[in-house]
């Protein structure tokens, strides 16, 4: 191990409380946050040899060069700091949990005659926030409920007390078909409607018993001052919310607030299921799987997580079970053996049985695709990563380039890149194929990022060997496996061999390698109709020049690639494409409105 003996004299020196240690790289970069009992003997557990310690934590090792820590007075109060470090830097052995879905929330707006809605952004400023609901369907049968039960307004209008009375506004549909109370118009007043409100919090809050406890005591009073239509239509209403309640509660409803959080974990991932009970009912879930960085045993992954959840989601609960033992200051988290509270974590685990099967049967998926495609294609490893090119020009006019990029046989938008061919003048797909294979990999090259495992070309032979031209040059050819694939018949071409192959059409190898082709044809496309009309934007501003004909335009514009490039032009530089004469006409006569856009020229 490369660390340095600063770094090595300085855990000597570490205390022996609770904290936060944070090492960096040799560039100043912070590579890892971790948090302990004690400072002194778990960081000196690194620089241990004769602990054994992965191949993963070794390599993090390596590159230690400075050492920072914080003290702080409890393990829980670093579990904390750890966790506010983790998420501003994001440091690359650090595990990070993190979903790239954004769940939505039902907020209560803050303004005069609220409205319930909802949405997926979240700013505390503009009213009361419930959620996230990572069940959509679960958030709408909320939302119904409330909707159905309390007549809340759906519109946006600023119902002010000066705009109710002025009349600015009128009942919409809404009001006429029963579902609103007409709040624009005067039609019901701030505290009946804020009463209404106060019973849909509790229904977002999970107290339904408050509200049911409510409309049983009314229905008694309208009976005894017999007003029975009245009392049916509050009958109805406790109807609606004892059917709401039967379909959320799964255990005893004598089990008030709880969190359940479980988790399993295989070589590489772990996956962790989170439930919140309010009496019975489970208001919100939240599945996560995890990336392991280094050896994090489950009880860290755990930790990490309840604290992450619980201030992601505002929860206070202090009553947590969980299917293994954590101990986390200030939270009371049990392992039930029997029980109601038993059954629960059954089913939190359920849930982490069908999460792990689903990313197992992914991978399965992904691996099986890429093995058929070793295999049919005669690879001589796994096409983890494919590149696929494919030319685009109508007419001959806008000649441009794609290329998409495949990972573990699905597509890496982030990867994708436009071309504007450059040294090709008119409809020569070969040679243009030539240039956009050569500046891709002599960049790659120069920027040492990773070789594909398989390059597809869309087209036959020809583009093909123009492709395999441009590899010679690099010297990479024979390096990376390279077909050409023709649209007619699906055939596969390989360099040198006379004869294609052809797939099974129900193959999975050729539905990828199609899948492949057609994206970088959309991809193409896409660009060059935008280049297009950028061409004929150009075109017009040109045609307006007197004594500036087609040839002229075309001859500029396959150049320089847009009127602002020909603008910023120099004399020079313009009577080198067209003579001094048509260059002076130019300079002098274009328009100078400025473009929306820049063009994009890799």
């Amino acid at each position: 191990m490369a660390e340095s003996e600063e770094v090595r004299d300085q855990v000597k020196s570490l205390p022996d409380q609770p904290g936060i240690y944070k090492f960096f790289s040799e560039e100043g970069e912070l590579i890892y946050v971790g948090k302990a009992k004690s400072l002194k003997k778990r960081v000196s557990n690194y620089f241990n040899k004769n602990t054994g310690v992965d191949n993963k934590t070794r390599k993090l090792v390596s590159q230690i060069r400075r050492l920072e820590f914080t003290i702080v007075n409890t393990e829980f109060d670093a579990l904390l700091l750890e966790n506010s470090l983790i998420k501003n830097n994001q440091p690359k052995y650090n595990i990070l949990l993190k979903d790239d879905k954004t769940y939505p929330y039902i907020y209560v707006s803050r303004e005069r005659f609220p409205r319930v809605i909802a949405t997926r952004t979240f700013d505390k400023s503009l009213g009361i926030y419930y959620g996230p609901y990572t069940s959509v369907k679960a958030m709408n049968s909320v939302l119904d409920l409330i909707h159905k039960l309390f007549f809340i307004r759906t519109c946006n209008f600023n119902l002010s007390e000066k705009n109710v009375n002025d009349g600015k506004y009128k009942v919409c549909l809404e009001y006429h078909i029963g579902n609103c109370k007409g709040p624009c118009e005067g039609l019901v007043t701030e505290e009946v409607y804020l009463e209404n409100i106060d019973k849909a919090h509790q229904i977002l809050k999970g107290n339904i018993s408050v509200v049911k406890t409510f409309y049983k005591e009314q229905i008694q009073q309208a009976a005894e001052n017999l007003e029975f239509e009245k009392a049916h239509k509050l009958k109805l209403k406790l109807d609606l919310l004892e059917k709401f309640q039967t379909s959320s509660v799964i255990v005893n409803p004598k089990i008030t607030d709880l969190d359940v959080f479980t988790i399993k974990s295989l070589d590489k991932n772990a996956f962790i299921n989170y439930l919140h009970i309010v009496n019975g009912a489970i208001l919100q879930t939240k599945n996560i799987e995890i990336k392991k960085k280094l050896d994090e045993t489950d009880e860290d992954l755990l930790k990490l997580a309840i604290i992450n959840i619980r201030e992601e989601m505002e929860i206070t609960t202090r009553d947590i079970i969980a299917n293994i033992p954590v101990e986390i200051d200030e939270l009371k988290i049990a392992v039930p053996s029997i029980g109601d509270k038993k059954k629960l974590l059954d089913l939190s685990l359920n849930n982490i049985s069908f999460q792990m099967s689903k990313s197992v049967s992914n991978n399965e998926r992904d691996l099986r695709i890429l093995n058929t495609m070793q295999e049919d294609l005669r690879l001589k490893e796994k096409p983890f990563h494919i590149e696929c090119f494919d030319n685009s020009n109508i007419q001959g006019t806008n000649p441009v380039a794609s290329m998409v990029v495949f990972k573990n046989a699905k597509p890496s938008k982030k990867d994708y890149r436009h071309y504007n061919i450059k040294t090709v003048v008119g409809p020569n797909d070969f040679d243009s194929m030539h240039e956009i294979v050569h500046r891709r990999y002599k960049r790659v090259l120069e920027e040492g990022l990773p070789l594909p495992n398989l390059i597809v070309i869309d087209g036959g032979k020809g583009q093909l060997s123009a492709a395999c031209q441009a590899l010679q040059e690099l010297d990479l050819y024979g390096k990376i496996p390279i077909v050409g694939i023709a649209k007619r018949l699906e055939e596969i071409y390989y360099p040198d061999d006379t004869l294609p192959l052809y797939i099974d059409k129900k193959s999975e190898s050729l539905k990828i390698i199609q899948q492949i082709r057609n994206e970088a044809h959309r991809f193409a496309i896409t660009f060059h109709r935008t280049k297009r009309s950028k061409s004929t934007l150009a075109k017009s501003k040109l045609a307006s020049i007197k004594g500036v004909g087609e040839s002229t335009f075309q001859k500029l514009v396959s150049h320089f690639g847009s009127v602002s490039k020909i603008r910023q032009a120099s004399l020079e530089e313009l009577t080198e494409i067209v003579g001094k004469a048509k260059a002076e006409l130019v300079l002098l006569n274009l328009p100078v409105e400025k473009e929306s856009k820049k063009e994009e020229n890799q």
